[in-house]
């Protein structure tokens, strides 16, 4: 796995500072120190002077953000009068986003549609994107916005020494033939579904080669930047071909006139050399950052899941009409819906330097924090159960620790033989979990559909207690036990993916964690769940903690 490298970060400096809006911008995960520090100087210094450069305040509105009506100038001049927002004044230029971890899901929506557009509120709107996140395990920028931008770039670990080490100049290479086609393959190798990890290194290759035609060195340098970064998965290795009698050819084969020979292994599978140096880039902390990913489901469920509403207190996100009786005024927002009325409530009304109705109050809109179970559905059959027990043993009674500052909880569900069985009720007790945990049984059939079929009912009785439930399937995924306890691998295949459908349609966030060592059976359920999937032979118990703490 590779490491941190400031010479690559350097590099997508310079090229975001080339073309911002084109490349989308880039996460930098960093703490706050010289080094961060450094980056952003860098990125600063390559763009071309009086190039817009604007920070995007904690808590911003839309009417900030977007633009909208100037209150000021509204109630001087008796009309409206509107004014450009934050993105219309750095069109051209960079906006630098801090803790964009906690950065609210409808600023990161309203973000992520300007950035497809150009435009906010009519206006121009075309600027590079720096998302910091201070990486923290538990909080990660939201993938929707993420997978707009070229880069992201992990800067933890670096030292001054090599934040000072010169940018490499890239090697000139031969001409790529099919330079799309490269990139393309080697997304589809490194499991990366979104269609802008190709767009986005096909434009940082040709920014990198500064015309057509586009050479090898070209596309490693940008499928490094680009793709390494959101690979989902390693390439699965070539299975060596049959051997098979050789027959010798008839003949030469025939070239027509001007026909060249075509190589199949080009079409079929990427360079091994780029596919290399892709893999020595992927950041080593990579199970992390696959469930980390931000594409958090829970979030983007609105109400149940994630946070709740709460009239009285937790953060501001907005505001609504309503009786200040039930909530907290919100002065500025009613200020702003009075205003356009001034000029006609004078006429009618007794002279006042401003009249507010009724209809013009608005509340604080806040919510809060809501605290988290994650259900384990273990997959206790077979000649591997104990080792997965004591895997999901391990992993529950780390968790376990953390939940009473997280105000988290987590549950035990086990299928083996013929059905499911709740071991562990929901709690934080630690206490309670290695009672239920010490006397788990292992061993027989696979009921799949049983065991999803119990942790959705687990976790949406925790749905309809206030909390948010996360679920964490552990299994090879080769059920051979139906629903009814008969034994059948296609009814019991069918019936788990049946299962799986059912927990996606009831928009429950989860992960499956393939303990298998071989097949693909995990991931077809992992698919048809809408599940983030992570292939974990021997899922240590400390390994498998921190990648449900990064998932949730």
């Amino acid at each position: 796995m590779g490491t941190p490298s400031w010479a690559d970060a350097r590099l997508a400096a310079r090229l975001l500072a080339a073309d911002p809006h084109g490349l989308g911008g880039a996460v930098l995960r960093a703490a706050p120190g010289p080094i961060r520090e450094r980056w952003l100087e860098a990125l600063r210094a390559a763009l071309t002077p009086g190039t817009p450069w604007r920070r995007l305040p904690s808590g911003i509105g839309d009417d900030a953000l977007l633009g909208g009506l100037d209150l000021a100038a509204t109630l001087a001049a008796g009309r409206p009068i509107s004014r450009a927002g934050l993105l219309a004044e750095a069109d051209g230029g960079i906006i630098v986003v801090p803790m964009a971890e906690r950065l609210p899901p409808g600023t990161a929506s309203r973000l992520a549609a300007v950035l497809d557009t150009g435009m906010a509120s009519d206006q121009p709107a075309r600027f590079g994107l720096i998302l910091l996140d201070e990486g923290e395990a538990d909080e990660t920028v939201a993938e929707a916005l993420a997978d707009r931008l070229a880069f992201r770039i992990d800067l933890h670990g670096l030292g001054r020494a090599e934040a000072s080490a010169p940018e490499p100049e890239p090697a000139p290479g031969a001409p790529e033939p099919d330079p799309v086609g490269s990139l393309c393959a080697l997304a589809e190798a490194f499991g990366i579904a979104s269609l802008r990890g190709p767009i986005l290194s096909a434009r940082v290759a040709r920014a990198l080669a500064g015309a057509w035609p586009i050479g090898q060195a070209e596309i490693v340098s940008a499928a490094r930047l680009v793709l390494a970064p959101r690979a989902t998965r390693l390439p699965a290795p070539e299975e060596p071909a049959p051997e098979t009698a050789e027959v010798p050819p008839a003949g030469p084969p025939q070239e027509q006139p001007g026909q060249e020979r075509a190589d199949p292994s080009a079409a079929e599978a990427p360079d091994d050399i780029v596919l290399e140096a892709v893999r020595a880039a992927i950041p080593p902390n990579l199970l992390d950052q696959l469930l980390a990913g931000g594409q958090r489901l829970a979030a983007a469920k609105a109400g149940r899941v994630g946070q709740a509403a709460s009239a009285r207190t937790g953060r501001p996100v907005g505001s609504r009409r309503g009786d200040p009786r039930r909530g907290r005024l919100d002065l500025l927002a009613t200020l702003r819906a009075a205003a356009p009325w001034q000029a006609l409530r004078r006429n009618v009304a007794e002279p006042r330097a401003i009249v507010v109705r009724r209809d013009d109050l608005r509340i604080r809109v806040l919510r809060q924090r809501t605290e988290t179970t994650t259900v384990f559905c273990v997959d206790a059959s077979g000649s591997a159960a104990l080792e997965r027990l004591a895997e999901a043993k391990g992993a529950i009674e780390l968790l376990l620790a953390e939940a009473y500052v997280r105000r988290d909880r987590v549950a035990l569900v086990a299928f083996r033989g013929t059905g499911a069985e709740l071991v562990l009720p929901p709690t934080r007790s630690l206490t309670r979990a290695k009672r239920g945990l010490s006397g788990l049984p292992g061993g027989g059939g696979t009921p799949l559909a049983a065991g999803i079929d119990a942790a959705i009912a687990v976790a949406l009785g925790v749905r309809r207690g206030g909390s948010r439930p996360a679920i964490v399937l552990l299994t090879d995924g080769r059920a051979n036990v139906a629903r009814s306890g008969e034994g059948g691998r296609v009814r019991a295949g069918a019936e788990a993916l049946e299962a799986a459908r059912a927990l996606r349609a009831a928009g429950l966030p989860a992960l499956v964690v393939d303990t298998g060592n071989r097949g693909e059976e995990a991931r077809v359920v992992a698919d048809a769940m809408g599940a983030r999937y992570l292939k974990l032979p021997r899922a240590e118990a400390g390994q498998l903690s921190a990648a449900v703490r990064a998932a949730l």
